[in-house]
């Protein structure tokens, strides 16, 4: 059997009513539906790590996902896994007209052509906002610069960096001077998305630079606590001055950046 077509046969077969696994049974588009988020994250980070065995186990793990969807949708009469794959193939051919219709290339930039057809796309699905497709449960951080893509591609958008920058120190003042719980909150908020903004103009995908960020806390972090322990130091009993020292020797440890 081809595996593609074993791997629909065993999820129909954990799925049986009769003798199927309880606990596959017993899911719903809800109850996986983090499960798939996992997953698509667990890919990422293979790609990271750039190791090519981990990412095979980990994009069939995704598969898995979406056939489970698939099955789940197919017994309910929605849509089978062959439908999915359909959809996205005649999407896929719809948003390369230069590729696989009688279109011309005429030049226009990739991300360009690529929005304006998602556009259309999004209208004719009857689509009122240009806010309108942009997913809730994305990261809040990944969703934040969607949607001021999606402004800019408006026309609504700071002409030159000052602006963002401006607004960056604005609401920190703002949270400085927030008195409740809940104005610290929505100013906290604002300045985040502010700082996403200004990360934007630079030409940073905003989630790329934190996360690398969190990656170079955590190795420096954890070489601190090595250094400290070297030492015969318990990090945790330091006080801050003394940890800040050992922050500075990891910092002077690091190779230096090529000018």
């Amino acid at each position: 059997m081809p595996p593609f077509d074993r791997l629909l046969a065993i999820m129909a077969r954990l799925r049986d009513p009769e003798h199927g696994c309880e606990w596959d049974l017993a899911q719903t588009f809800a109850t996986i539906a983090p499960y798939t988020i996992e997953e698509a994250y667990e890919v990422a980070d293979a790609i990271d790590r750039n190791d090519l065995a981990a990412l095979k186990d980990e994009l069939g793990d995704l598969l898995l996902q979406v056939v489970f969807h698939s099955r789940i949708a197919e017994e309910a009469g929605h849509f089978s896994f062959a439908d999915v794959a359909a959809a996205i193939s005649q999407k896929m051919e719809a948003r390369h007209p230069h590729i696989f219709g009688a279109e011309a290339d005429d030049g226009q930039l990739r991300e360009d052509r690529w929005e304006g057809l998602k556009a259309e796309e999004r209208k004719a699905q009857g689509a009122t906002s240009a806010m309108d497709g942009v997913a809730l449960a994305l990261p809040a951080l990944l969703r934040a610069e969607k949607l001021q893509n999606r402004a800019a591609r408006q026309g609504f958008d700071w002409p030159d960096r000052e602006g963002p920058a401006d607004k960056v120190r604005e609401e920190m003042a703002e949270l400085a001077e927030a008195g409740t719980e809940a104005e610290q909150v929505e100013e906290a908020g604002d300045l985040l998305f502010a700082a996403v903004n200004l990360v934007r103009a630079y030409g940073v995908p905003p989630e790329d630079a934190l996360r690398a960020a969190n990656a170079k806390f955590e190795c420096r972090f954890r070489a601190m606590e090595v250094l400290a322990q070297q030492r015969g130091q318990d990090f945790a009993a330091l006080d801050l001055e003394s940890q800040e020292a050992l922050w500075r020797d990891v910092k002077a440890s690091e190779p230096r950046k090529a000018p």
